[in-house]
């Protein structure tokens, strides 16, 4: 690509925000202009992109006049109203929120996995659910070889994937409990710090929260399999920004541990760390693009099955980095 992008980004002053603008720049994707959107309360700050400054406007209807590109990560409401100008007034979106997710007619990308459904798109992209990206880089290439039959996942989720404002809290709260101070709370429906909630997102009927739902439907979108047998349950840990996940998975044929890790060499975006006391944990993994997968194993309670270990940074693979990646892949941009 040679020609370079105007580009709107919705929710500049979040926490993904923040990192779509160090990425941006960082990755020396090419931006020829670079606006930055939110809502009212937001309006006027500076952000820093490149090292300028810029002052963050009100997000409208008429913000993207002129854009080719639209990042949006301002949530599914602000996405639901304003993705539709910005698509009328040329832009592509890519969209970070659950907004699209399911529409038929919108593409849920991983690139690693299915970047080529990007083309299909008419006007928007959307971005999947974190904790489903990262599941689906660690198990697709374990399916392109041995089809995968079922799947069960439990997440250990970072408050990052709540916000700043989670973020805040639980830095507010582990300093609090040193201090011997009460743990006051307002994000979660408990304190978080010393804590885990099974509780991501809202409950359904079914018992299922919204959160273990969207990795099942996204699941089954993103690998063309809507008949793959998957359950999830997801627990929110005090963990500061990556999500960890214990996966269990069954294949039509045997993959044992060997050519798992034979299947995860030579796929990108992956990296293997399996070792007596060398495994992926939540801080090691802080500022890394890739996923990486460990504690690698047959199961023994299942026939055809494998357990492993799986951990990425979610404000970056499972958030803004992903999104970029679907602009890259679309526009054929190659990272620096």
């Amino acid at each position: 690509m040679k020609q370079k992008l105007n580009i709107a980004l919705v929710g500049a002053t979040g926490a993904v925000g923040s990192e779509f603008l160090t990425l941006l720049a960082k990755r020396n994707f090419p931006v020829n202009s670079l606006r930055a959107l939110a809502s009212p309360a937001s309006a006027g700050k500076k952000v820093i992109f490149n090292n300028q400054e810029l002052t963050v406007q009100t997000l409208t209807h008429n913000s993207f006049e002129g854009i080719d590109l639209a990042f949006f990560s301002a949530g599914a409401e602000r996405s639901k109203e304003f993705a539709p100008s910005a698509v009328k007034a040329g832009a592509l979106v890519i969209d970070n929120s659950s907004a699209f997710r399911m529409d038929d007619d919108v593409p849920l990308v991983v690139p690693e996995c299915n970047a080529k459904d990007s083309f299909s798109h008419k006007g928007i992209i959307a971005n999947p659910n974190c904790s489903t990206i990262q599941l689906l880089v660690a198990i697709k290439p374990l399916h392109d070889y041995g089809t995968l039959t079922k799947l069960k996942v439990a997440t250990y989720q970072a408050v990052s994937g709540s916000g700043a404002k989670a973020i805040e809290e639980l830095s507010t709260q582990a300093r609090d409990f040193v201090n011997n101070r009460s743990l006051k709370h307002s994000v979660y429906p408990e304190p978080i710090f010393g804590n885990a909630l099974p509780h991501v997102d809202i409950f359904l009927d079914n018992g299922y929260t919204k959160e273990e739902m969207k990795m099942v439907f996204e699941t089954k979108k993103i690998l063309h399999h809507p008949k793959l047998a998957i359950s999830a349950t997801c627990v929110r840990i005090p963990v500061w920004r990556a999500h960890s996940e214990s996966i269990w998975v069954k294949f039509e044929r045997k993959i044992d541990r060997a050519m798992a890790k034979k299947l995860w060499l030579k796929a990108p975006g992956i990296k293997v760390m399996d070792g007596i006391n060398n495994y992926p944990s939540p801080l090691k993994v802080v500022g890394e693009y890739d996923t990486f997968v460990g504690r690698i194993r047959e199961d023994i309670s299942e026939k055809n099955g494998l357990c492993f270990w799986c951990v990425a940074d979610q404000l970056l693979k499972g958030a803004a980095l992903n999104a970029l990646q679907i602009a890259e892949a679309y526009y054929d941009i190659k990272p620096k």
